[in-house]
């Protein structure tokens, strides 16, 4: 019997803090784990909220256990050949390499799962997500619940001292509940 070529592919997942992004990747890693396909997970470095070796999702009771990594660049060294899944964990840390690590990935037959947050604190799209979603065959944007209204939230509210943060913030700053909230387009602030 001849063997098929495996085909690759790009798929997205994003959408504000709390929306579930690490959630829905763990189990769309589980269906592949069911279907007997190898999966690699790696998240970035700068990462280090819950555990330095596992992806977890905020209430910390769904985990699995990934590799973290400082840059695109070594996701391709450490993809083992034999890998039909890699999975992504907060994608918008990587930097401008990632869109191109993801292209070679998926034309190496590998179905490429990238999860992270589409626009920062200020509103503005974060990172290489834009690029990302523009490449990706398949792409899936979660919504939180507002903690003010209660509508669905589609940004991520950083908040000082419980004030929301200044535009002029550092873009970067990993935190979790202590430091941000889900929040619609209408309850959602920046201090210009």
């Amino acid at each position: 019997m001849k063997k098929v070529k495996k085909r690759g592919w790009i798929e997205v997942v994003t959408g504000p803090m709390f929306s579930g992004k690490s959630e829905e990747l763990i189990r769309r890693l589980v269906r592949a784990q069911i279907a007997r396909q190898k999966v690699q997970v790696f998240k970035h470095s700068a990462d280090d909220r819950y555990s330095p070796d596992e992806l977890v999702v905020h209430p910390g009771v769904i985990r699995h256990e990934a590799i973290a990594v400082p840059n695109a660049r070594t996701l391709l060294e450490l993809a083992d050949p034999d890998t039909d899944v890699v999975a992504i964990d907060e994608a918008q840390f990587f930097g401008g390499d990632l869109p191109e690590v993801c292209n070679e990935l998926a034309d190496r037959g590998i179905r490429v799962i990238a999860a992270g947050l589409d626009m920062d604190f200020r509103g503005e799209p974060f990172g290489q997500m834009p690029i990302i979603l523009a490449i990706a065959e398949k792409a899936d944007k979660l919504s939180a619940i507002c903690v003010k209204c209660g509508e669905p939230a589609t940004r991520s509210q950083r908040l000082i001292n419980d004030h929301p943060a200044s535009y002029d913030d550092p873009i970067i700053v990993v935190g979790a509940k202590e430091m941000y909230e889900a929040r619609c387009r209408h309850c959602y602030k920046v201090k210009k």
